[in-house]
Formats: structure tokens, sequence, C-alpha cells
């Protein structure tokens, strides 16, 4: 890994993981609970917000904050890619590293949905 990678993610989400959230979460708003006129439930912001951690967690990230800038709503059904570009990789130690990124959402129609950054530690640099 090294700054300027792109890391990407696609996922569609479902209606069962949108009611396992909703049960996980208590994030139970009617957008979430009852299907609009075409069958779809909004996904949760969180839950979309897995996108980008799902990567960070491939690569062992300990994140220290995070920014989540949700701009658009996602359904079930939905294909989201994620993309996560590394801005910043410091090796402070041998079994340490600095890492800064930035991610964007996109659903099937390139449109953004959600964007931000992260910024944490890497522990075990042989990832």
């Amino acid at each position: 890994m090294k700054v300027g990678d792109i890391i990407s993610w696609e996922k569609v989400f479902t209606v069962e993981e949108v009611q396992a959230f909703t049960q996980l979460s208590g994030d139970s708003g009617v957008h979430h609970v009852i299907p609009d006129e075409r069958g779809r439930l909004t996904v949760q912001g969180l839950l979309t917000a897995t996108l980008p951690t799902k990567i960070g967690g491939d690569f062992n990230v300990l994140a220290s904050h995070m920014t989540f800038h949700f701009l658009r709503p996602v359904f079930t059904g939905d294909s989201i890619q994620c993309d996560v570009q590394i801005e910043t990789y410091n090796e402070v130690s041998d079994t340490r590293i600095e890492i800064e990124a930035t991610f964007t959402c996109k659903n099937q129609l390139d449109k953004v949905v959600l964007n931000g950054s992260f910024a944490g530690i890497i522990k075990d640099k042989r990832v």
C-alpha cells in the first residue's frame, strides 16, 4: 500500500440487511421499515458507511476518526461502489503505520451518495 493507491469495494444492500441493521442499531425510521412505491427500503446511513470501514478492516486499520458526508439516499437493490484513496502512509516504526484516506461511494447511476475520510494506524505492517 502506498500514497495514491485506490482500493475499491462494491455491494448491493438487501432488504434483509436493512432489517437486521434496524434490529441491531434501533434505527427504525419509517423509511427503513416501510417500502416505498417501488418496494425499496432506504438503507441507513451508517449501514452505507460500512463500505469504507470494510476496506479499512481488510488492512487492519484501527481508526482514530472518521468523517462522513451523506449526499443522497441509498435504497435496497442499489449497487454502491466505494473507492478509498490512500492520502498518507507513514511508517512510524517496524510495527506501526499512520494512515489517512479519503473515500467516495457512488451508486449504479454514478451519483455520489457518500464521501468522507478516515485516519488511524496499522499496528502490523506485514499487511
